[in-house]
């Protein structure tokens, strides 16, 4: 998607160990407006599969992953990181290795929230070596639920997880993926 690879050259900035910071209008500073445009995309992208719900998981998915919601007109899930004194009900749990973070946390999804026979788009702001979006996999196939594909804002397609996960049978529509990015070349866009 045209839009936002212009996007990202405009405002994305690589940081240490060849991070993309998108925190000026993704993932930490939200532009509503702009990812509106991107979730108008995902929802022509995805809007004949019956989907019912979106996932995503806490935190920087969250903003795109309402919009989105908004547009398909269905709830939003997401799995929480830590389990708080609010989920009363029985979860469906799994793990995931943040490269980000460096650590590993068990996220978690009440059991009320995803249901067998439910139609899920998983969407998200990154996917690089896809351990979020393989937790994601395993909470909708614990639940009985069916995963119709996964919406990722911005995929880095230089680590393998995509490709993998394609190679595995998954849907993914990325609106925009990375080549190449280094401090000294820039970003370069497949």
């Amino acid at each position: 998607m045209k839009l936002l690879e212009e996007r990202i050259l405009k405002d994305g900035r690589i940081g240490a160990g060849n991070v993309l910071k998108v925190d000026r209008f993704l993932n930490h500073q939200i532009d509503a407006p702009f990812l509106y445009q991107l979730a108008e995309e995902f929802y022509r992208l995805y809007k004949d599969e019956g989907i019912n719900k979106i996932l995503t998981i806490e935190a920087s998915g969250i903003g795109i992953a309402a919009l989105t919601a908004l547009k398909f007109g269905c709830p939003l899930v997401f799995a929480k990181k830590t389990v708080t004194n609010n989920i009363f009900a029985d979860v469906y749990t799994s793990q995931v290795y943040s490269y980000t973070h460096e650590r590993t946390y068990n996220i978690v999804v009440s059991k009320e929230f995803l249901n067998e026979g439910d139609r899920i788009l998983v969407i998200d702001d990154f996917l690089a070596k896809g351990s979020a979006l393989r937790a994601l996999l395993e909470l909708i196939k614990k639940s009985g639920a069916e995963c119709v594909g996964a919406g990722i804002a911005i995929e880095k397609a230089f680590q393998p997880g995509g490709k993998e996960l394609r190679e595995e049978g998954l849907r993914i529509e990325s609106l925009a993926r990375i080549s190449s990015m280094s401090e000294e070349e820039g970003i370069a866009f497949c």
